[in-house]
């Protein structure tokens, strides 16, 4: 029987997994800024000290997608009071780390605990609150993510300025206030399945993905070629297991793989916001890194405000008409970024908060329309596999975006911009904002039919 929470406590488990996505997201962000001061410390590369930030993604990836499928076999509860456990026993090791090892160890303990966070707020929208307001609950685990992305990189540059970056690991300490109010809101939850977990299945689908995402960020075809392999492991293995990690029923749901093959586009397209933003406000305005940084905070600050209201119109009007409106605000977006981008460094952060308020809105209609393609035995690893295709997809068009950022060019293709040093990125946004006009032409095709209630949710067998 699916736990019913009532509106009260709904409101304040929301709170709590706000507060929980906030210092979650906070921490992924924190150490980009203070990774030349380690490096320095340590006399090490940037090359070698950017495993600080590369091992959190990938572990954070692979995790998301094991805690999903733990979320069968266990109850909610339990698998986040581990992660939180296991995400401070990190950033204890972290703050009283005395060298580069100890420092690194800690990031990957950390993010093995943090893993289950995204896992388990996705979730709960799911699992604890009816269809027609799940999606003002998705829209909290949006504005959380936004706070995070907002303040990490702020809070980061003040508390370095006057304190050694170690301090930086003590934030998450204060998500262990929050294990008593999710082992008191989340309840006694029967598990949907009581098959063994398959540990070999879980391995080969983590290597594979990793061992793409460090080939793409490297440039090497070594490393690709390995993960295809590994890739090709996996699928033997679910195909010739009793009770495979991911059972292969799941990709034969037509419904459910377009919407994997749009949420790659989609998050490949939304990095360009994060990635190529401080290299155009760098190039074109000059700015140093901490004005960068607040430059972008107006974005993030108006994503946080809007999140929830999002949600509630995708319960109201249906997650077409949200995707729309994100669509169309994300291509204003790149279009202005195209045609303006030598403009003030004010106008560039006005444009982005466009693109910002039009990618969080993307974020829920695209887990609120995914998690009513999925039957209930599925929904745990499915909205895992999920969210671990947008980790994967973040790591390997940053390294696109960064091959294409270095290439030269005098000639724009859009006519209000011209020519000059920046045609390279004009024609870029160009690109991504004709292919944000494709994506949302594919979705309609394929999902603007479906009434907001009238799809599959957990359980149910598809509808249109």
């Amino acid at each position: 029987m699916k736990p019913v929470l009532s509106e009260q406590s709904g409101e304040k488990l929301l709170r709590v997994m706000l507060f929980t996505l906030m210092l979650s997201s906070m921490s992924a962000l924190m150490f980009n800024i203070v990774l030349p001061g380690i490096s320095e410390e340590f006399g090490l590369t940037m090359a070698e000290v950017s495993w600080m930030s590369s091992s959190y993604s990938l572990i954070y990836a692979v995790g998301t997608v094991t805690y999903g499928k733990l979320s069968d076999r266990f109850k909610l509860k339990n698998i986040i009071t581990f992660g939180l456990l296991l995400f401070a026993a990190g950033s204890l090791l972290g703050l009283f780390s005395q060298s580069f090892g100890m420092a690194l160890a800690a990031r990957v303990l950390q993010s093995a605990g943090a893993a289950s966070i995204p896992a388990i707020s996705m979730l709960i929208p799911i699992r604890y609150f009816p269809a027609e307001r799940r999606g003002a609950a998705l829209g909290v685990a949006a504005v959380g993510l936004a706070l995070g992305s907002a303040l990490g990189p702020v809070l980061s540059a003040l508390l370095t300025s006057f304190a050694d970056w170690r301090w930086l690991f003590c934030f998450p300490l204060a998500l262990l206030i929050m294990i008593p109010f999710y082992r008191r809101y989340l309840g006694d939850e029967q598990p949907v399945s009581g098959a063994r977990f398959d540990w070999l299945g879980g391995l080969l689908l983590g290597v594979s993905a990793g061992l793409v995402l460090i080939g793409f960020t490297n440039g090497s075809w070594a490393y690709l070629l390995a993960g295809a392999a590994t890739g090709l492991l996996f699928i033997w293995r679910i195909r010739g297991t009793e009770d495979p990690f991911v059972r292969p029923e799941l990709f034969r749901n037509s419904r459910y793989a377009m919407m994997l093959v749009i949420a790659v586009f989609v998050n490949g397209i939304g990095v360009s916001l994060f990635f190529l933003t401080p290299i155009l406000l760098a190039s074109e305005q000059g700015l140093p890194p901490y004005l960068i940084g607040f430059a972008m905070v107006p974005a993030a600050a108006a994503s946080a405000l809007l999140g929830r209201k999002a949600g509630r119109l995708a319960d109201k009007r249906g997650n077409a008409f949200l995707y729309t409106i994100a669509a169309l605000l994300l291509s204003a977006c790149m279009l202005l970024l195209s045609s303006f981008l030598s403009a003030p460094a004010w106008f560039i952060s006005a444009f982005l908060v466009l693109g910002n308020v039009g990618q969080s809105f993307m974020m829920i209609t695209l887990s609120n329309t995914v998690s009513r393609t999925l039957p209930k035995e599925q929904v745990g690893v499915g909205m895992g596999l999920f969210s671990m295709c947008g980790f994967i997809t973040h790591g390997m068009a940053s390294g696109i975006y960064g091959i294409v950022a270095d290439w030269k060019s005098e000639a724009a293709w859009n006519p209000i911009y011209g020519s000059g040093g920046g045609a390279v990125l004009s024609n870029l946004y160009l690109v991504l904002a004709a292919l944000h006009v494709c994506v949302l032409a594919f979705y309609l095709l394929k999902f603007g039919g479906v009434s907001k209630l009238n799809v599959q949710t957990p359980g149910r067998t598809n509808a249109k």
